[in-house]
């Protein structure tokens, strides 16, 4: 169950068969759609700029102030920091000169968690939430899960903390509840998680349980591949809400979930990768300086594995596809050396669907468009092998050819690092 819990990194999906990454939502945008189907929240409203965080504190504080959030799409907000040298991306607020100040130095800088890397994600929304009070925190998750081939709700009174810790140090703290294909979650199933998990009333048993069912519906009905609440909370006041949500859809249902997929926010995402989706290209930034370019997720992985083996580090996670044409390949090599990181490039084909003169002549065409100077090697196997291979020969270009690939690979790592 445990690997269910584990948010699958961007490369992992990445390499998942026919898959691009799954779509997620800013915690602002959550709210609203946990409003929207009946699920119970802190009041919370979004600003865009110092003037929106003041009338947004005017209209969710109370007495005690209000919370201010960075609407970045990373975890570990509340210890990250922002580039500016702000500590925190999660503050409370008791006035409106507050809001006003720590907007200012939110929106517009970049915020560092242990999520995003060094460089962090740029903040351009805050939200401001009302500051409830909880009493005990709780963990919840709808999730598709493997182990059972099915949708599951898995649930914890141990919430507010990172649920694999809790499930390394007490399994038993976990609980895990199938869900029915035909039936759904059914409000009996869902009391009988709520009493487990040891709420302090009956009112706040069944509220919770309300919640578990409509966390649920949104589930099916906006094809999502995760919700996680992290802290469900009973307040001192004895409600029962959603303190914070994370919200995954399933890419693959675009075409009918056109709500959801207008709340993309891309410049959350690396801008190479944008580009290449745009272009179909299977394409994940890395921190090495080989660039790849292989066609399948099989033979990527194992490029890359191989390029490690010869202590060599991969650039990027580059599948083509088996319809890649010539141009594509062109589009492939300008993201490729739009990284000042890169400093060979290794092209590794099995010509099995994709045909290897295709591959050629976008590299030859690429090399020459492009004016490249970065050291090219090439590897070619199966269909129309001979004919690209002889392609680049004739093309009189600087293009290495190899037909091993672990010498291929070792070439590959002695010119990035000459």
């Amino acid at each position: 169950m445990l690997t269910s819990l584990r948010k699958a990194g961007s490369f992992a999906r990445a390499v998942s068969a026919g898959q691009r990454r799954f779509l997620s939502i800013h915690e602002y945008q959550s709210v609203n759609l946990l409003n929207s189907y009946g699920v119970p929240t802190p009041k919370g409203i979004a600003a865009k700029s110092p003037k929106e965080a003041v009338d947004a504190f005017n209209k969710v504080s109370g007495e005690k102030g209000a919370v201010i959030k960075a609407q970045v799409l990373a975890g570990g907000r509340g210890k990250g920091k922002f580039s500016n040298g702000l500590q925190g991306g999660v503050h409370v607020v008791k006035t409106a000169k507050d809001a006003e100040k720590l907007a200012s130095q939110m929106i517009g800088s970049s915020l560092i968690t242990k999520q995003t890397g060094a460089g962090g994600r740029i903040c351009n929304t805050v939200m401001l939430a009302e500051l409830r009070q909880p009493s005990h925190e709780y963990y919840v998750a709808v999730l598709n899960d493997r182990a059972s081939q099915g949708v599951v709700l898995v649930a914890s009174n141990q919430g507010g903390m990172n649920i694999e810790d809790v499930a390394a140090k007490d399994p038993n703290a976990i609980i895990t509840t199938p869900i029915p294909f035909a039936t759904g979650l059914t409000k009996e199933t869902a009391i009988g998680v709520a009493k487990k998990l040891g709420f302090s009333s009956e009112k706040a048993t069944d509220e919770a349980a309300d919640i578990f069912v409509n966390l649920y519906r949104i589930f099916k009905e906006k094809d999502a591949t995760q919700i996680e609440i992290n802290p469900l909370a009973e307040t001192t006041d004895g409600a029962v809400l959603c303190m914070d949500a994370k919200f995954g859809f399933d890419d693959n249902a675009e075409f009918r979930q056109k709500d959801v997929f207008d709340l993309r926010d891309i410049s959350q995402e690396e801008p190479s990768e944008v580009e290449a989706q745009k272009a179909n290209l299977n394409f994940i930034k890395l921190d090495g300086n080989i660039g790849c370019l292989v066609n399948g997720a099989g033979l990527a992985m194992a490029t890359m594995d191989v390029l490690s083996l010869h202590g060599g580090q991969p650039a990027n996670f580059l599948d083509v596809g088996g319809g890649a044409t010539p141009e594509t390949v062109k589009k492939a090599f300008e993201i490729l050396l739009a990284d000042p990181k890169v400093k060979s490039i290794f092209i590794n084909i099995f010509g099995g669907i994709m045909r290897c003169d295709y591959i050629a002549e976008g590299v030859i065409k690429a090399t020459k468009e492009l004016s490249m100077t970065i050291p090219l090697v090439v590897r070619l196997k199966g269909t129309k092998e001979a004919e690209a291979k002889e392609m680049i020969r004739q093309s009189g270009l600087a293009i290495i050819p190899f037909d091993a690939l672990d010498d291929a690979a070792e070439r590959a790592v002695q010119l990035a690092t000459a």
